[in-house]
């Protein structure tokens, strides 16, 4: 028996570093603006991943979202997350960070797409969702497109307002979502790019799925005369459209 279970052992071992050995990640152009992923990892590293993974992958109000929608969609915050953090490496010099470039025009009137530092383009819509909490940085361009001038950036929500955005809202601010604030980001309820301003009056603070469904699902939200974010669904949701609250939070 001790013999059979040190040959066990052995094999365990050799698994696992071949496991290791054969880790690898990529990420390929899938066409149609749509990027591949695939891998392979140990059992050790799968762990981690899912154990990261599966608190986010619960379902959210509202949500039609398949497993692997959600699953996609949770990668996705946890990536976001650790970009809103200090503690990534530099990268060429500045902080890890998605870079779209956009004419002014093209932001404020949804006339083109924004393009990628990676090459690839993105959406009106995508840009103007990416523009509610970000950071710009204006350029002045010559006839070839050659810069001329760079100002400084401008971080739309700032860290006092994200603190007071935090305390009013707690975490998402969409009705019945549990998502707490570190997973959320600042929404504009009058479009940055409309004209709206920075302001706790015309902010509310929404998890990545609810903030495209702000943008993409037909919902819109408004702040009440007592300072709290109200949701408008649309008529397919509610004939009504009567006006919800996120009750979740506890208010102060």
């Amino acid at each position: 028996p001790d013999m059979a279970e040190q040959v066990e052992l052995a094999a365990l071992a050799r698994a696992e570093q071949r496991a290791h050995r054969d880790r690898h990640f990529t990420l390929s152009d899938a066409g149609k603006g749509a990027v591949r992923l695939s891998g392979r990892l140990g059992a050790e590293a799968a762990a981690v991943v899912r154990a990261a993974l599966e608190p986010l992958c619960r379902p959210v109000p509202g949500d039609e979202r398949t497993p692997g929608q959600r699953r996609a969609d949770a990668l996705e915050d946890i990536c976001r997350l650790a970009l809103s953090t200090d503690e990534l490496p530099d990268h060429g010099g500045d902080r890890p960070q998605v870079v779209v470039t956009v004419g002014y025009d093209t932001l404020v009137r949804q006339l083109g797409p924004g393009l990628l530092d990676t090459g690839e383009t993105l959406s009106p819509e995508a840009v103007r969702r990416l523009a509610c909490d970000a950071q710009i940085v204006p350029a002045v361009l010559d006839g070839t497109g050659q810069p001329l001038d760079l100002g400084r950036q401008r971080r739309l929500v700032t860290g006092a307002l994200r603190r007071a955005l935090v305390l009013r809202d707690g975490g998402c601010s969409f009705p019945s979502c549990d998502r707490p604030a570190r997973w959320c980001q600042g929404h504009h309820v009058t479009s940055w790019a409309d004209g709206g301003p920075t302001s706790l009056a015309n902010t509310a603070l929404t998890c990545t799925f609810h903030h495209r469904l702000l943008h993409h699902g037909g919902w819109t939200v408004h702040i009440a005369p007592d300072g709290r974010p109200e949701f408008t669904p649309p008529a397919w949701v509610d004939p009504t459209q009567r006006p919800r609250r996120n009750r979740y939070w506890p208010r102060k």
